[in-house]
């Protein structure tokens, strides 16, 4: 009998691609096999034939051989056949690419957990940076047994369900499925004499210190990654990271505002009529402000540059100091008549020496007037 061209075999053109040719296959075998057409030879040879054909066209150099050479170029190359293995690689092939598994050995090696820790600081420790020890508690690896699980001098052992692949795998008829090893956990291997340290999970939890390196500028919700330093991988997989979250205690003195910062300045009476010098705190030490005579509760002024330096870069910001004008409490009988009569001399020329009182009155009174009308 003339054997058919492997092209034509599988309905497809020479110029097919990989992804083409298997497709083309997958359809001929799920009609074409016998578990389907049971008792049909000639079906049962067109099965044959397709996977002759697949086998031949899938690997390159034997493509390229059919190609040049035709039958003559691959004869002898395609080895024998099973039609029932052959259907359980096509469902290999379709579930491994499917959920990334298949025939592929699995990867027994695991991450570690990241971790997380909350670090409060003060104002200065954010501001200008500092070097703190924080205590974190994490799974490490275990020393005796160097994270394997077995007992010093022992080793693990293939599965001798899975046969150390990982995976068991169940075929009903046409259907295979691959589930994870009940007994090894997808590992592929078991510990037959488990480590006495960490009973065979390779670590063990403790405490240990670090020292966190907290750079200038960062504020309540910046993060600090120290790599390596979270929880041991298993299997001699990588350590996880620390993430350090960064969170500001309040200020007595300070309110933070990104780079700047704001503070109350709580000056006397006198002060704000007459002005003066005052001292104003800041984060580098004492800093003078003038206050201009004549100043009012609530006035805000800037000292630039004594707010902070971002993390990130930029100018550093400024401190305002908002003024808060004191009222004098617990006055004398003299303190008292002394200051009605100072009051009492002011009322002479109301809009010179109290405008804002002066303006507020005329508006009050030209809101009822209206009212009236």
């Amino acid at each position: 009998m003339e054997r058919r061209d492997y092209y034509e075999v599988l309905g497809v053109q020479r110029n097919a691609t990989e992804a083409e040719l298997k497709t083309a296959y997958r359809r001929l075998a799920m009609k074409l096999h016998p578990d389907r057409n049971p008792g049909d030879d000639a079906t049962e040879a067109r099965f044959k034939e397709a996977k002759e054909a697949y086998e031949v066209l899938k690997d390159p150099r034997k493509r390229a051989a059919y190609d040049q050479f035709g039958h003559a170029g691959v004869d002898g190359g395609a080895g024998g056949f099973d039609p029932g293995q052959a259907f359980s690689d096509i469902f290999g092939d379709m579930f491994g690419d499917i959920f990334g598994q298949g025939r592929r050995s699995r990867s027994r090696v695991f991450r570690g957990a990241d971790l997380r820790y909350d670090l409060d600081l003060t104002l200065e420790q954010a501001a200008m940076g500092d070097t703190v020890e924080i205590t974190v508690p994490a799974r490490l690896e275990c020393t005796d047994c160097g994270g394997s699980g077995c007992e010093p001098g022992t080793s693990r052992t293939g599965c001798s369900m899975c046969g150390g692949q990982g995976a068991v795998r169940m075929q009903q008829g046409l259907f295979a499925i691959e589930q994870a090893c009940p007994q090894c956990k997808g590992q592929g291997t078991t510990i037959e004499s488990p480590c006495r340290t960490c009973h065979g999970d390779g670590r063990i939890r403790e405490t240990r210190s670090l020292s966190v390196k907290v750079p200038p500028g960062v504020d309540t919700g910046d993060r600090i990654r120290l790599g390596g330093e979270g929880e041991a991988g298993r299997n001699g997989g990588p350590a996880g990271d620390l993430y350090v979250e960064i969170r500001v205690r309040p200020h007595p003195l300070f309110e933070r505002d990104g780079a700047h910062l704001h503070t109350e300045i709580p000056i006397s009476f006198a002060t704000a009529v007459l002005g003066g010098m005052v001292e104003v705190p800041t984060l580098t030490g004492q800093a003078e402000l003038r206050i201009p005579d004549g100043t009012q509760s609530g006035k805000v002024f800037r000292i630039r540059g004594k707010g902070v330096r971002p993390v990130r870069g930029g100018a550093t910001g400024d401190l305002h100091a908002h003024v808060s004008v004191e009222t004098p409490v617990k006055l004398t009988r003299e303190q008292k008549e002394l200051l009605q009569a100072f009051d009492h001399s002011l009322t002479e020329s109301p809009k010179r020496h109290r405008p804002r009182e002066h303006g507020w009155l005329d508006g009050v009174k030209s809101f009822f007037e209206k009212l009236s009308q």
